[in-house]
């Protein structure tokens, strides 16, 4: 099988809708629960696949989470290497980061659903699956970063211009979260009940009022991105000598 292993930085953030994708693949998937110490021992160009995923901290944050500094370097050396990275909101953010760009605190925090606007790189990749329709997507952020030095910038939306970029060939940053499910963001409600009570113009109600509208285009669209992304992966990882090919 093969080794698909994904960054936590809080329990309920998960990989979502992407788990059934990566079992359908044929990958074994291990979940690293970010906290100091948790990368010791794990080779950073061993897994076929690293997902990094979101959280409340900031991508600046290591001052109060020293543990961000062994998550960059661990990024700088997949990065360098050009191996199938995928960050998520905070996760994108660390790749931004790792790249040399600079993150930073946005002018306001975009939570709740919304489209995406693809560049023409964009409308050229997976992420046009994501485009059909007007879907809807969540976002869930108060950062922003600067789009990279040598990086494709795919997708924008209403209030932020870097939603989206590619790096190489298999580096992939979503400031926005393409793998939240209905279920899932039940838990999102509670675990983040404090800055949703503190966020002028959103809402408990309203969020699950806009979930129940936007999230079945985005069960029927997320797949279709994921698959053709990881698709692409395949030769790839074909090509590596690691352990999933000797067996």
């Amino acid at each position: 099988m093969k080794q698909a292993v994904a960054i936590r930085h809080i329990a309920f953030e998960d990989l979502g809708n992407l788990t059934p994708i990566l079992q359908q693949k044929d990958y074994d998937i291990t979940y690293l629960e970010a906290n100091p110490g948790f990368l010791d021992g794990l080779d950073a160009l061993e897994p076929d696949l690293v997902i990094v995923l979101g959280g409340p901290i900031g991508a600046y944050d290591e001052q109060d989470y020293p543990f961000l500094i062994d998550e960059l370097r661990f990024l700088e050396q997949r990065l360098a290497a050009d191996l199938p990275t995928v960050g998520i909101c905070l996760g994108a953010q660390l790749i931004a980061r790792t790249l040399g760009a600079k993150v930073y605190p946005g002018s306001d925090k975009e939570i709740g659903w919304s489209p995406i606007k693809l560049s023409v790189a964009g409308q050229q990749s997976p992420l046009s699956y994501l485009a059909d329709n007007n879907t809807a997507v969540l976002h869930w952020h108060g950062d922003t970063f600067d789009l990279p030095t040598g990086c494709t910038h795919l997708a924008s939306s209403s209030k932020y211009q870097n939603q989206a970029f590619a790096w190489g060939e298999y580096g992939l940053a979503l400031q926005f979260h393409p793998e939240v499910t209905a279920q899932g963001l039940e838990h999102w409600l509670i675990g983040h009940a404090c800055e949703i009570a503190v966020t002028s113009g959103i809402s408990v109600a309203q969020l699950r009022v806009d979930t129940a509208r936007y999230v079945q285009d985005l069960s029927n669209q997320a797949p279709k991105f994921w698959h053709n992304w990881l698709n692409k992966l395949d030769n790839k990882l074909l090509a590596r000598p690691t352990q999933h090919n000797k067996t």
